[in-house]
């Protein structure tokens, strides 16, 4: 197991280059098993939950080949169908997206309860009321068994927008017979390039972006090259790092679109920055003040679904405004734990009002103080990091395996921009 070292009060400085999309690299690595050809993704970040997303094509059959640091070559014609391994399923959340394209291809698969962070009950009830839609018969005994005759197209309502549950359905009704309406889709940007990479194999998918999605099925894919887009989880993490650090950093690789809501909340809160072509410019000397809504009211920063705040950045905003002057409620809807983290803040010193386990209000500036911190999750952790960054001292941070689970390379990269931070072995 390792840990993190890290000395705070030193700001970053440089330039960094934003990894691919964690979210984007699962369901096209699980999507490559929809044909029997070669199919090479490029812009793969190199994280825990990509590797054991690979060592389940491995199991499966598929032979996996890494070109390089980013890009690997998944060739599935050695795949015949089976069970994904429980040991590796139960390590991450994605292993759920094998669901879709196994059943599609063989007409069966079993795949045992998926993992991931522990962040309040995660449901899986559209993943499974969509694949019963297409024809998909479910049996649930410890693990959850589907099986089909032949998949056939459908007009499906989604009851929620669940990224995960479209990107099923998505891969699904690429090989099912005939259209496939889903409606209420998610329209993450990860959707959008799973959405890219099946028509890249054949498919024909409309509607990207919108929260209506429409699949004419084919007889079957081929392979494709495919370069998964920027993380913006990434991207907005690195922006809210230089703002409490009072550093100066140049993100490359940025995609503007994707930071549009992104950049309203951080507004909110008196942080800026500019654009030349795709490099996104953090300058020193942000305002570091609330504003405040229309009549002086205090401000609120909620996660929703996508085009709105993505609820995986609302723990790196809690941090961030423990550093701004004045007051901001941070609103976390979608996840009943996720906001727990908190009382290791207070413990840094942070002036955070706890009201349930989805709001919490936030007064600032304050001082936070070096502390012994356990990464709960991958966004918690990232926020633990950042807080540490900024607090007078040293902090110890345990459990980085969660951490790096959805950042790449992360304490290499931040040493790069100076950052005292070390990873050790304890």
């Amino acid at each position: 197991m390792y840990q993190y070292l890290i000395d705070g009060g030193h700001p970053v400085k440089g330039t960094i280059r934003a990894s691919g999309n964690k979210n984007a690299a699962l369901p096209c690595i699980a999507a490559t098993l929809l044909t029997d050809q070669p199919v090479t993704l490029r812009n793969i970040p190199e994280i825990e939950d990509v590797l054991v997303m690979l060592d389940i094509c491995r199991a499966l059959g598929a032979s996996v080949e890494r070109l390089d640091r980013n890009s690997w070559r998944i060739d599935p014609k050695g795949v015949a169908g089976g069970d994904v391994p429980a040991a590796l399923s139960g390590k991450v959340r994605a292993s759920i997206l094998f669901a879709g394209p196994l059943l599609a291809r063989f007409g069966k698969v079993t795949l045992p309860p998926p993992g991931g962070d522990v962040i309040g009950r995660r449901r899986l009830d559209t993943h499974l009321l969509a694949l019963e839609e297409l024809g998909a018969r479910i049996e649930i005994n410890g693990a959850f068994q589907f099986s089909a005759n032949k998949l056939k197209g459908a007009d499906i309502f989604l009851d929620e927008a669940s990224v995960t549950a479209t990107e099923n359905a998505l891969m699904a009704a690429s090989l099912a017979e005939g259209v496939t309406i889903i409606r209420n889709a998610a329209s993450e940007p990860h959707v959008q390039d799973l959405c890219r990479l099946l028509n890249a194999m054949g498919a024909s998918i409309g509607g990207i972006g919108s929260n209506i999605l429409t699949i004419q099925g084919a007889r079957s894919l081929h392979g494709a090259e495919f370069s998964i887009g920027p993380d913006f989880m990434e991207i907005g993490s690195f922006i809210g790092l230089a703002a409490v650090t009072r550093g100066e950093l140049a993100i490359e690789g940025v995609v503007p679109e994707d930071l549009r809501m992104i950049r309203l909340a951080f507004a909110k809160l008196g942080i800026t920055w500019s654009v030349e072509g795709g490099t996104l410019l953090m300058h020193p000397g942000q305002a570091m003040r609330v504003v405040p809504d229309l009549g002086g009211q205090i401000p609120k920063i909620d996660d929703a679904p996508w085009p709105g705040f993505p609820p995986d950045l609302t723990s790196i905003m809690t941090v961030v405004a423990t550093q701004i002057e004045g007051t901001v409620l941070v609103h976390e809807k979608m996840f009943e734990s996720r906001m727990f983290f908190v009382d290791k803040l207070i413990g840094m010193g942070a002036r955070i009002v706890l009201c349930d386990p989805h709001r919490a209000v936030v007064s600032g500036p304050a001082r936070l103080r070096g502390s012994d911190l356990v990464s709960p999750d991958v966004r918690a952790g990232m926020a633990m990091v950042i807080a540490a960054l900024c607090a007078e001292g040293r902090s110890v941070i345990k459990n980085v395996y969660q951490i790096e689970r959805g950042y790449e390379r992360i304490s290499e990269r931040l040493q790069g921009l100076g950052a005292r931070i070390e990873r050790i072995e304890g």
